[in-house]
């Protein structure tokens, strides 16, 4: 659903409820139909709330959108309710189902027992409602309890809101901690950033100076390590020489040197962030992006490893048969890379525009085809899967795809326990997966199938970070602009590791023409 806005200034709309078109439980978003102070017709109001019946009363702010499907509606950045304090608002709650227990008919006979003390009555003296005729002490119990934990919610986002908090964040605040959100954001705020995605540690920050916590406060300079990691991230690293992020993290925390070396080690020894060398140079970085790119090594030394999935092919006859079938004559590098792929578990081929990585793909499928290979082709777009199914004739999947997004989980199908069907796969565009796809990529990549990546070394980078198989095993010339991958795996205290030998093995540059990083030094 697109939406246009139409130049107008920030508004406040109060009034109640009258219905309730759509609520979705798990993220607050609500469509209601409104009954608003200064409107002759019902409004529509779309926004967040944690809670919402029909009755209640809303105080919101945001402005008014033109919708080109469902027309004129007020679209709410903040959005307080509240209980209804009219007869009529009093009974449309009360009879919404928000109360258990209470329906219409039970609505009813309680507003015409109480009136507008009906609220007061369930709070302070839950046993008159057995006065109402058909409501025993079981149903009593029920309405205080609901009631009850209403008011909480009510008075956690009365608290969120008066911290600054929008009411989308809010609800999600909610949800994560229910009724301990309070208590959560009064002792540490910054668990926001760690805990709930789309909060980020401004948004955190922000919050903690007005719960009155000092710049230098420990929680703060803790959380701020990796913040200023993350704001490395965003450029594409995994981590950062460590005599680099401390300088970075006091402009960052406006904090002194010593206080951030203190907090850095509390969040080392918390196991936040990990410390580790490349070369001589002592390094920070994220623990999950740490162990996501030791996963993705081990996985490429055990594939790598393994035996190949398909019988010897005898490449003499293979390749001329694949050029009579396309009609076409092969370079001597692109012969060089169909040999290797046909008898190495594992090999990445890297070369610019126009130097014949689509052909050398395309030869190599078809001659597996040709041998009964089961193949699975993937690319991290749509756009890329679609070339490269209309390049090679075999149908290409996202990564996304082919994994299977459980959207239940949050995560994917395909994975170590249940792992993709094939014996060659082939990731295309390479430079442009990001650390934590690849890391999900190689969990479900079985370890008899093969691995063919394919990429270029001056293609767009990712949008997150990349697993570079441009440099398998090197230190480049820009160590920490989007290097930090499966072939710059580090294993601290150790030499170094077995997989960069075997990652050089595996490399074929169509552009220098030689195999392997080594010749290239």
């Amino acid at each position: 659903m697109k939406s246009n806005l139409e130049p107008s200034t920030q508004e406040v709309l109060a009034g109640l409820v009258e219905r309730v078109t759509f609520h979705n439980a798990e993220n607050g978003f609500c469509v209601l139909r409104a009954k608003a102070r200064g409107h002759r017709d019902l409004v529509t109001v779309i926004g967040h709330a944690a809670i919402i019946s029909a009755g209640e009363w809303i105080t919101a702010a945001g402005e008014w959108i033109n919708d080109r499907a469902h027309g004129q509606q007020f679209k709410a950045r903040f959005l307080k309710t509240s209980a209804p304090s009219t007869i009529d608002g009093i009974e449309k709650y009360l009879g919404s189902g928000m109360i258990r227990g209470i329906g219409p008919v039970y609505a009813k006979k309680m507003v015409k027992a109480f009136g507008e003390k009906v609220f007061d009555v369930i709070e302070a003296e839950p046993d008159r409602l057995r006065e109402v005729t058909g409501i025993g002490a079981v149903r009593a119990k029920r309405i205080t309890d609901a009631w009850a934990e209403q008011k909480i919610v009510r008075e956690i986002m009365v608290f969120l809101h008066s911290n600054g908090v929008g009411t989308a964040r809010a609800v999600r605040i909610f949800k994560t901690y229910g009724a301990d959100a309070v208590q959560v954001m009064s002792e540490n705020p910054y668990r926001l950033a760690r805990d709930i995605r789309g909060i980020g540690f401004k948004t955190a920050d922000a919050i903690a100076m007005k719960l009155g916590i000092e710049k230098t406060a420990m929680i703060r300079l803790r959380a701020g390590i990796s913040y200023a990691l993350t704001e490395a991230m965003d450029e594409g690293h995994c981590g950062l020489p460590t005599d680099q992020l401390i300088p970075l993290a006091e402009g960052l925390l406006e904090a002194p040197k010593e206080l951030i070396l203190t907090s850095l080690e509390l969040e080392q020894s918390d196991g936040a962030v990990i410390a580790d060398s490349v070369g001589d140079t002592a390094c920070t970085f994220l623990a999950g992006l740490y162990r996501a790119e030791q996963a993705i090594a081990d996985r490429l030394i055990r594939i790598a490893n393994g035996k190949l999935p398909w019988a010897w092919i005898d490449e003499e006859k293979a390749i001329p048969w694949v050029e009579r079938r396309s009609d076409l004559q092969l370079a001597d590098s692109q012969r060089t890379a169909i040999r290797l792929a046909l008898k190495a578990k594992a090999l990445v081929i890297t070369g610019g525009p126009g130097v014949g990585k689509t052909t050398i793909v395309k030869s190599i499928l078809k001659i597996l085809a040709a041998k009964g290979v089961g193949l699975l082709l993937c690319a991290p777009t749509g756009r890329a899967a679609k070339r490269m199914t209309e390049a090679t004739g075999v149908e290409a999947k996202t990564i996304h795809r082919l994994l299977e997004v459980d959207p239940k989980s949050g995560g994917f199908k395909r994975n170590a326990d249940n792992p993709l069907d094939c014996e060659l796969l082939v990731v295309d565009e390479a430079s442009m997966v990001d650390v934590m796809l690849m890391q999900a990529l190689m969990k479900a990549t079985p370890d008899t199938a093969a691995l063919l990546i394919v990429g270029d070394i001056d293609q767009l980078p990712s949008v997150g970070l990349e697993p570079d198989s441009r440099h398998p095993g090197a230190l480049p010339d820009e160590p920490w602009r989007r290097r930090r991958a499966f072939a710059q795996h580090r294993t601290a205290g150790r030499p170094e590791p077995r997989w960069r030998a075997q990652c050089r093995a595996l490399r074929l540059d169509l552009c220098a023409g030689r195999q392997g990083h080594a010749d290239r030094e």
